[in-house]
């Protein structure tokens, strides 16, 4: 019984890692059903800023306190990454927005490929490391439950209450909404619908760079090609847990962590990303929309 709950706290911190990044994927496409691709490399790049952060800080001021170090990299993070976003949005997928379907989608896999490739380059091909930022592990009636374990779950469900406000109770968030039910209809009402969708960008890349400084964290270690795996993962918790629902993009990425962690607890690790796959097409098989997503009703 304590390894099953041991394995439920593993998959729970993963899952947050996971409904992290998908909550930028069910944004986006919420506001304007495109899939971002690149959302997974946005994820990496994150981690990456927040390791150079962290090493420009150690060399520059040895003795800084973790939680400082942790908040600074966090913020520049997310500052870089929503750069980064907002033109990748305005450069490559805004032009494209009244062309057919498949162009953005074309263009984010491109652009996925850039920055994969743009990290590649100029940080080498090898793992980076770090050292150990958070090492306390506490003991809880025989399960071991890290510090880190914590924060990254404790910072999950705080964004998801921020963003879930912002977004239900706020006048950017009526806009987002207005935008995602008819963009030419908000645009008539006053709402820059241009404004809007980069904000959204913004938005989703800012809390892809808290899971990537997560995933740094957690791992101690970020490669280049970090960004596809957890991003297809990621895309798939969005589309399991309900495309264009934030509770259901963090309920679909803690599916996926319990799954890959329970699985690898009791059967062999090969075939974990096979048992992920099998569940979201039972899911979709039954329920098309997802778990909290709505039906998508059709304008005419």
């Amino acid at each position: 019984m304590e390894y099953f709950v041991q394995q439920l706290v593993n998959g729970l911190t993963l899952g947050s890692i996971y409904g992290l990044i998908a909550i930028g994927y069910t944004m986006v496409y919420g506001i304007i059903g495109m899939v971002n691709f690149a959302h997974g490399d946005i994820f990496m790049l994150g981690g990456f800023a927040a390791l150079i952060v962290y090493l420009v800080l150690v060399g520059l001021f040895g003795g800084i306190p973790i939680a400082l170090a942790l908040f600074i990299m966090i913020l520049v993070a997310m500052l870089m990454t929503g750069l980064w976003n907002w033109v990748i949005e305005k450069m490559a997928y805004r032009p494209l927005r009244g062309s057919f379907r498949l162009a953005p989608l074309i263009t984010a896999i491109g652009m996925s490929i850039a920055l994969s490739n743009f990290i590649q380059v100029t940080q080498g091909p090898r793992n980076k490391p770090i050292p150990p930022l958070v090492s306390s592990v506490y003991n809880v009636f025989g399960i071991s439950i890290s510090l880190k374990q914590i924060i990254i779950v404790v910072v999950t469900a705080v964004l998801l209450t921020i963003f879930w406000y912002i977004v239900n109770h706020t006048p950017l968030g009526r806009a987002q909404r207005a935008t995602e039910q008819d963009r030419k209809m908000a645009a008539l009402l006053g709402i820059d619908v241009d404004k809007t969708i980069s904000i959204t960008f913004i938005m989703g890349a800012a809390l892809a760079a808290v899971a990537g400084t997560m995933y740094l964290m957690y791992y101690g270690v970020i490669v280049f090609t970090d960004g596809f795996t957890p991003g297809v993962k990621a895309f798939t918790a969005a589309v399991l847990g309900g495309i264009g629902s934030l509770p259901g993009a963090v309920l679909g990425g803690l599916m996926i962590g319990l799954i890959e962690s329970l699985w690898s607890a009791y059967f062999t690790i090969d075939y974990k990303d096979v048992a992920t796959f099998s569940i979201l097409a039972i899911v979709l098989i039954f329920k098309p929309s997802g778990i909290l997503g709505r039906p998508e009703v059709e304008k005419v």
